[in-house]
């Protein structure tokens, strides 16, 4: 579209920063030239106010929000009230703030965010083929998802293993490094419940080996309790798969009713049920893989997503870091 964009990597820490991580963002910050437009990831811009505060006079700020960093699940009270409070600063100091979805903009109400900055743009969603599915004797389960608390893993375990009389297999997809404390806690309820041999924690996959995955899958699962949209989701759909999930955030309108079964998030029983049912209900799982497969093509591009993103941004052709 003619835009020039400089991508500026900040620390890994983000969005619990180490005081040199925080030193080291205001010096990328400072480095961008004077009158630039900057978009700045909310899981680094709820961070570190103090260093957005100091860059918003002579830089053109905007906000790209996923989900607001209080929201992330096991979070202790205290720390998620400063975490709203820090990010209800620093995006005082913004423009525009783009969020991932409707909801995102309605949970940014709290945060005193006034209508005329908010703009939602939903990401695209590359097109895919139809997956082929296992054709096996066992329901092939996928779940993609990092290995986190808020992605719900723990929960999933505990309801498969309340299902274990049925046929099925679950592969999981996704960091095992980036929370290695919480993957621990996984692999240890896998070995308590006596899911091993039936979960795998694949780990981070290239793109070709996510593809072959995402086409052995029979359904798709997310057991997350939360979600600012749900990448993942649209590109279950985009494969014409089923779906279980929840009703956290933006999943039910990422998920349209005829592709999905959705549960109260951390509802082992109900999350049991619905996959109880999805496996033994044979006309049930091909009406929402038929759902999915109507709903594919009304999912939004990576083109008019970009369309969006620029007309909330500024003008095309514009220098952006």
């Amino acid at each position: 579209m003619g835009w020039q964009v400089k991508v500026q990597a900040l620390g890994a820490g983000f969005p619990h920063p180490s005081t040199a991580e925080l030193r080291e963002a205001a010096q990328v910050l400072g480095g961008v030239p004077a009158g630039r437009t900057l978009v700045i990831d909310g899981l680094a811009l709820g961070a570190m106010p103090a260093v957005v505060e100091a860059c918003a006079d002579r830089l053109d700020l905007v906000a790209l929000i996923h989900h607001p960093l209080a929201l992330e699940t096991g979070l202790a009270s205290a720390e998620a009230q400063r975490l709203r409070n820090s990010e209800q600063r620093a995006l005082g100091w913004v423009r525009k703030v783009i969020t991932t979805s409707a909801s995102t903009a309605r949970a940014l109400d709290a945060y005193e965010v006034a209508q005329e900055r908010l703009v939602v743009v939903p990401p695209g969603t590359d097109p895919a083929p139809l997956a082929k599915g296992s054709r096996g004797p066992d329901l092939n389960l996928l779940c993609v998802a990092t290995l986190t608390p808020r992605k719900g893993h723990a929960v999933l375990f505990e309801a498969l293993s309340r299902i274990r009389d049925l046929p099925w297999r679950l592969t999981c997809i996704g960091s095992t490094t980036r929370d290695a404390e919480q993957t621990a806690v996984l692999e240890a309820a896998i070995a308590t419940l006596g899911l091993g041999d039936r979960v795998r924690l694949a780990g981070e996959l290239d793109a070709a080996c996510l593809d072959a995955e995402y086409d052995a899958a029979d359904a798709f699962v997310l057991a997350s309790f939360h979600e600012g949209y749900g990448m993942v989701l649209a590109e279950a759909l985009a494969r014409g798969l089923p779906v279980v999930s929840t009703t956290a955030g933006a999943i039910p309108q990422t998920l349209p009713e005829a592709a999905a079964l959705l549960v109260p998030p951390g509802n082992v029983e109900a999350l049991a049920a619905a996959l109880r049912t999805l496996i033994e209900d044979r006309p049930l799982r091909a009406s929402l893989a038929a759902g999915a497969r109507a709903a594919r093509a009304g999912l939004p591009s990576w083109e008019s997503a970009c369309h969006a993103f620029a007309a909330a941004v500024g003008q095309p052709g514009r220098a952006c870091a």
